[in-house]
């Protein structure tokens, strides 16, 4: 165990929470858990006594304390924006008594106040602090249209972020197209930033289609068009219906619709009204039914809005791969998931708010005759490994609790 300091990992969502972001957090903690003490402060009823938490530091097990959090139902805004604000307030004084000299703080983007107070606690205690940074504030709400870019509210948020990327010591990227905006900022600096990308859960290798899969069962043998995940507000799903109302006379294809979010609403909406025939919705699955899921579609769709570079990652874009699926993204050409698409040549990528153009990609991947595409998928998320990634957190934890030399003999 690392004898210069602990690692608090502090997040809002930890298991027993089923979120992405929980799975993530709790991997990370365990991982730099052989090799450091690391404490979670969490924000989740019940954290503290899962199965893998630790009542003392021991080798692969963390210790974890929860803060307590009021979590009201999503659509209730003001609540909601109520209760992060208090938990942010809470954690921030729960690190101002757990820190100390020497110790690293490693936080995420949500609430988006967080990382707020936890690059401001570590500064007073003269800790170290990282973030993994999910979500760009204010450019996803601008992204989302709920803000003006010139607004008062952006223009006081990035000031705000300038004074909390100056004291952050190591900013994680999900995606290489993050760094283009973080650099915008005079409190960043290139070696702040390192790129250590989200990663596959499920094992990769191809999945065959078949049509005994119980989700494409009563489609029969149509090529399969999916779309799966929580539609935020990052996600645009009218652009997904307006190309199955293009294809509606195309009887080979039809559309397997599945998630939840205000996205999946408002598809539901669409298709109450519109009851097109070749749309199937089905609500979020369970996570023991993902795998069979994601194999009931010949390819997948990640429908965003514009202006998604530097801004979003989708996660479930690794899952994808690793089933062996083309993907069809909408998206500018240079946000990360549409890099990793062209370099390797795993699918198709339509620019965001032209559903023509989205129909026709579709129609392009009813009829590609590239079988090798599966295999590419299959080999591009084996490089995205879990393994790989946690490395590159356990071995910054160790450089941010060693320091620099010059620190170490002060």
């Amino acid at each position: 165990m690392s004898r210069h300091g602990k690692v608090l990992v502090v997040s809002q969502h930890y298991p027993p929470d089923h979120s992405t972001t929980a799975a993530i957090m709790a991997a990370i903690a365990g991982r730099i858990a052989d090799e450091a003490d690391v404490l979670v402060v969490s924000g989740m009823p019940g954290s503290a006594t899962m199965p893998g938490s630790a009542t003392a530091p021991s080798p692969g097990r963390p210790t974890v304390v929860e803060v307590r959090n009021w979590l009201p139902e999503k659509g209730a805004l003001i609540r909601r924006a109520l209760a992060e604000a208090l938990f942010t307030l809470r954690i921030f004084l729960t690190l101002l008594t757990r820190l100390r000299r020497g110790d690293v703080a490693l936080t995420v983007t949500a609430p988006f106040a967080l990382p707020y107070a936890v690059a401001a606690a570590a500064r007073l205690k003269r800790a170290k602090s990282a973030l993994i940074l999910h979500d760009l504030f204010p450019d996803v709400l601008v992204m989302a249209g709920l803000l003006r870019p010139a607004s008062l509210v952006a223009r006081l948020m990035r000031g705000i972020n300038a004074l909390m990327f100056r004291a952050l010591d190591a900013v994680i990227i999900i995606g290489r197209d993050a760094e283009p905006r973080l650099m915008r900022y005079a409190g960043m600096t290139p070696a702040k930033i390192r790129f250590i990308p989200n990663w596959a859960t499920l094992a990769p290798g191809v999945r065959p289609v078949s049509a005994d899969n119980r989700f494409r069962r009563d489609i029969g043998g149509r090529f399969v068009v999916g779309l799966s995940g929580n539609l935020g507000f990052t996600h645009d799903p009218v652009v997904v219906f307006e190309a199955a109302r293009r294809l509606k006379d195309q009887a080979d294809i039809h559309f397997l619709l599945s998630g939840w979010g205000i996205g999946f609403d408002r598809l539901k909406e669409l298709q109450s009204q519109a009851r097109l025939a070749n749309v199937t919705l089905v609500d979020r699955v369970a996570d023991a039914d993902l795998e069979m899921l994601l194999a009931a579609a010949d390819a997948w769709l990640i429908p965003y809005r514009k202006d998604v570079a530097g801004v979003s990652v989708p996660s479930r874009f690794y899952n994808l791969l690793a089933i062996g699926r083309p993907v069809i993204l909408v998206s500018e050409p240079d946000a990360e998931a549409a890099l990793t698409v062209a370099e390797d040549r795993l699918g198709w990528v339509v620019m965001p708010d032209r559903p023509e153009e989205l129909a026709d990609a579709i129609r392009q991947a009813s009829r590609s005759q590239d079988g090798a595409m599966a295999e590419r998928a299959v080999a591009a998320a084996a490089r995205y490994s879990a393994e790989h990634a946690l490395n590159g957190y356990a071995a910054l934890a160790q450089e941010l609790l060693r320091g620099t030399k010059a620190e170490q003999d002060r």
